[in-house]
């Protein structure tokens, strides 16, 4: 039983890969009913998008699919698209990612038809280019709009070519965006009494990312450009390797500055003009940051955390994955969780960052089989057994 802000609110999910899965879960870990539609044939790709599995599921589909029932559907049936319909009729948000208007007439899934259907629909599209503009029916995936939003261009070191973030960026920005407007679009209609249509592109997502860097582009007209670990406005504040592993330092302030002079004992930095201020560190950014990395390395890096710590100087250990899925802190702030799974078991995935007091995100269920909610899902839009069992012989679900 959900006690979420979102309680009572039902959402159809007709998206596949990440970026609308990773919406709706949100959704679902704040509350809401979520019910995913899949094809009969398949149904999500990201189901097949491993190794690993556990079962016949992908890791990657386990950690996007949560708090969800599945339904297949044949949307390419009338009768398919009478259950979509009915289902519409119910619900309170749609989110989809079909980039094609034509394709989305034809299942039904388009704007008009469904705001027809329920005009308290939130109708919420996610695609690679959105739906206007001279791009908006291309297909996209992630790396598509990291390598046109012109992220990949910058990341990386200088002498290195584009580089791919190794997460799925635009996906998840996209997805958190979309759900950020659906929510607001929820409040609106508390108001209005009418739903809307919402329209969340990847590039759009991707380029919002860009954010200080494409502020100085958009103020100065100087073109960005790479600078690897380091960051374009401040200094220090990036990795530095010590005796035995890498740290990260961020000194962000001119207060923050005269403590670090004398955490690493250079006291002389303080009084050298190329130092003085933030502006000059970075006008000579490649004189002060080796002589940094060279102090750095004269100790290991427990103990430049612990002074930095001490002194109140942002400041943490590199860690590998592995090894920050089990830190404590993050383990006490609920960000690895377990559900058990009918059929494969304890499964452990990430956990929402979102933290509400009083309606706190709650884990009801783990990712669905495929269909395996499908006869449920029926009854309770009113189909009788024999109307179900002529769906499945029919090929609509």
């Amino acid at each position: 039983m959900s006690t979420g802000p979102l309680t009572d609110i039902l959402v159809i999910d007709h998206t596949t890969a990440l970026a609308g899965p990773y919406c709706c879960q949100l959704l679902g870990d704040l509350g809401a009913e979520v019910i995913k539609i899949e094809r009969p044939d398949g149904g999500d790709q990201a189901r097949g998008w491993g190794p690993p599995f556990v079962g016949e599921l992908s890791a990657y589909f386990l950690g996007t699919n949560r708090n969800k029932r599945s339904i297949t559907l044949n949307l390419g049936t009338p009768r398919g698209r009478e259950v979509l319909h009915r289902l519409i009729s119910r619900a309170d948000v749609l989110v989809h990612n079909v980039p094609r208007e034509s394709t989305r007439r034809k299942l039904g899934l388009d704007e008009a038809t469904c705001c027809e259907t329920n005009p308290r629909l939130i109708w919420a599209s996610i695609t690679g280019f959105g739906n206007t503009g001279p791009y908006a029916e291309k297909p996209g995936y992630d790396v598509i709009a990291q390598g046109m939003s012109g992220t990949m261009y910058i990341t990386g070191e200088p002498e290195h070519g584009p580089i791919r973030f190794p997460t799925p960026i635009a996906d998840i920005t996209a997805g958190m965006y979309t759900a950020l407007a659906i929510v607001a679009a929820l409040y609106a209609r508390e108001r209005t009494g009418t739903g809307q249509a919402i329209d969340t592109a990847l590039l759009d997502a991707q380029v919002t990312w860009l954010a200080n860097i494409a502020s100085n582009y958009l103020v100065t007209g100087e073109p960005p450009r790479k600078i690897g670990n380091a960051h374009p406005s401040i200094v220090p504040y990036q990795p530095f390797p010590t005796a035995d592993r890498w740290i990260i330092v961020g000194v962000g302030s001119e207060r923050l500055w005269q403590r670090f002079v004398e955490v690493i004992e250079w006291p002389e930095l303080r009084d050298d003009p190329r130092f003085a201020t933030n502006a000059d560190r970075l006008q000579h950014r490649e004189v002060l940051v080796p002589l940094l990395a060279e102090r750095f390395r004269r100790r290991p890096a427990e103990e430049w955390l612990t002074r930095l710590e001490a002194a109140g100087i942002p400041a943490g250990p590199i860690h590998p994955p592995e090894v920050a899925l089990n830190d404590e802190h993050l383990l006490a702030r609920g960000m690895v969780i377990e559900l058990e799974h009918p059929v494969l078991g304890m499964i452990r995935s990430l956990g929402n960052p979102i933290k509400l007091s009083h309606t706190p995100v709650t884990y009801r269920r783990p990712a669905p089989l495929l269909g395996e909610h499908t006869v449920e899902i029926l009854q309770e839009l009113g189909y009788t057994p024999t109307e179900i069992k002529r769906f499945r012989q029919e090929g609509v679900t």
